[in-house]
């Protein structure tokens, strides 16, 4: 079974449980059930009008489970929290966030939002943006970008790589990279990238230029 159903199923048969053990123990006491579980059942009437939130968060936990926004180890992100998702409860889903700092989300407030899902798919597409002078050769440029980007083994290859001129800048042309990867080498290919089109630039003696201003006296 899926990781966070597991995990919300364990849940649920845990309170169960606990409630069928109060009238088992009921029971051998002597007390009538009937009337223990009219009480019950008035209490929950009142324990649901207090507790609302709590019921939003388990009509929450519900649908997760069904629809499948996000699974136990995808990495998420809403307008206030983005991490991997560490376990799906009946009330909360815990997330821990790339410094390893742990946050409960109440599951009706996940529901409601507008939920970024980095692992759902296979594949997500590194995109970096680098800039040469204008002296420098496009074609050059873009065979130094390509050849960094193909010589990664993070790198896929279906779909291509593609290096493009992106903008003619007041000071630069800066060229477009996109790279496609398996979402767990995401950042790892992002900043080795960095550094080693930063090296081949240099090594081909491309200038990577400073904003420039040209003042004519008269």
């Amino acid at each position: 079974a899926d990781k966070g159903v597991e995990q919300f199923v364990d849940s649920v048969l845990k309170a169960g449980l606990y409630i069928l053990l109060i009238f088992s123990i009921a029971a051998k006491l002597g007390v009538d059930t009937t009337s223990v579980a009219a009480l019950v059942a008035s209490g929950g009437v009142a324990i649901g009008l207090a507790f609302q939130g709590a019921v939003t968060n388990l009509a929450g936990g519900v649908m997760i489970l069904l629809f499948h926004p996000f699974r136990v180890g995808d990495y998420i992100e809403t307008t206030e929290i983005a991490g991997t998702v560490n376990a799906i409860s009946v009330l909360y889903t815990v997330v821990l966030t790339p410094d390893n700092k742990r946050v409960t989300v109440p599951n009706g407030s996940l529901t409601n939002a507008a939920i970024t899902n980095y692992s759902a798919e296979g594949q997500r597409r590194v995109e970096l943006t680098f800039s040469v002078s204008y002296d420098c050769d496009i074609d050059k440029v873009k065979q130094i970008l390509l050849s960094v980007a193909e010589s990664d083994p993070k790198s896929l290859k279906d779909p291509t790589p593609l290096a493009r001129l992106k903008t003619q800048s007041a000071s630069s042309l800066d060229f477009v990279l996109r790279v496609w990867c398996a979402p767990e080498n995401y950042w790892d290919l992002y900043f080795d990238l960095n550094e080693n089109v930063k090296k081949a630039l240099d090594e081909a003696g491309m200038e990577i230029p400073f904003p420039q201003m040209d003042v004519h006296m008269r």
